[in-house]
């Protein structure tokens, strides 16, 4: 996107009607020019409206991310973001753009937010659609100098920071969903993708990344859970009140996150098994289970060490799974436990 396009939509993103005239003024530009970068803008799903000799309005006010209104929220909160933290405007992936770049030294690690993110990915290379200003993506990369025994769950410890935040925050009825989903009432509201590159007996790198919806448009949600089985929200239809601004939850979500990479190193999996187990929305609930090898039910009984989920199989046997989807039991899902 051009540096004129993103000066455009700064201007506008106060929601208020801006005339092409002021418009103009502030950017330097022609009038005409102004309708050019409000195409840019549209191309990239930016919902601009166009008033007849009015001028231009976005559909709704957005809060930018800013990198100083990160830090400062950070501070608030309790946490400092990394010397190494990044707010791209315009990226395919910030997973992806970490994970190619070198790995950070240990304790040094890198963090990046994007505005707008056009080729996210979630688990087992499903799309990840962010509408543009609706929710947060951001990615962590973290070295650790040698390889932690209970690494296999660290996606598991990460979703226990995110809750915490975001109960922090005030949305109290947020869990998770084996392996890394963030639910509300069932419905996802955010997703973790770990990836990790390693030497043996030498350091590991993973690189975390997030994507959390705060305010969903209603054509966004529908779309994005037509394209999907599980059923989709935000944090706005968590929280039953207003949203705390961008900055701030991006700020104490990526804050936890950071807090728990550091006690993850130094022990593991177990300070988090606690709130995992409170947190697990599908724990003593029927399941399906869909792998590689076929599918079958039993009842979920939680999480190992390990990261496997426990699945008590209809003769008591428990059956570890490392991988696959798992999802309630259509029978059964109202009558699932919800907290």
């Amino acid at each position: 996107m051009s540096d004129s396009a993103q000066r455009l939509l700064h201007l506008l993103a106060d929601g208020e009607l801006h005339s092409g005239e002021r418009l103009a003024t502030h950017l330097g530009v022609t009038r005409a020019a102004v309708w050019k970068h409000v195409a840019e803008l549209r191309e990239r799903g930016i919902d601009v409206q166009s008033h007849e000799r009015r001028g231009y309005q976005l559909a709704a006010a957005v809060e930018l991310l800013d990198l100083p209104a990160l830090r400062a929220a950070a501070e608030q909160a309790g946490y400092a973001l990394p010397p190494a933290t990044e707010v791209i405007f315009e990226i395919g992936s910030t997973n992806e753009y970490l994970h190619a770049a070198p790995a950070p030294p240990p304790g040094a690690p890198r963090l990046v937010f994007a505005e707008l993110q056009t080729a996210g990915r979630g688990r087992r290379g499903r799309e990840w659609l962010a509408p543009f200003g609706s929710g947060l993506t951001f990615s962590i990369s973290w070295t650790f100098a040698e390889m932690p025994a209970d690494l296999s769950a660290l996606s598991l410890a990460m979703g226990v920071c995110v809750v915490r935040a975001l109960r922090d925050c005030g949305a109290s009825g947020v869990q998770l969903k084996w392996p890394n989903d963030i639910v509300h009432d069932h419905a996802k509201l955010g997703g973790l993708l770990l990836q990790m590159r390693s030497e043996a007996g030498g350091p590991a790198c993973i690189v975390a990344g997030l994507g959390l919806n705060l305010r969903m448009p209603a054509a966004a949600r529908a779309a994005i859970g037509s394209a999907q089985a599980t059923p989709v929200t935000d944090l706005a239809a968590a929280f039953g009140a207003p949203v705390p601004g961008r900055q701030r939850v991006g700020a104490l979500v990526a804050g936890r996150m950071l807090a728990g990479l550091e006690e993850f190193t130094r022990a593991g999996f177990a300070p988090f098994a606690q709130d995992w187990a409170r947190f697990d929305s599908l724990r003593d609930a029927p399941v399906t289970v869909l792998r590689h090898d076929g599918a079958f039910e039993g009842i979920a009984r939680g999480a190992d060490r390990e990261g496997a989920l426990c699945v008590e199989m209809p003769h008591g046997v428990i059956e570890r799974v490392h991988a696959g989807d798992v999802s309630l039991r259509r029978a059964a899902h109202a009558k699932a436990p919800s907290a």
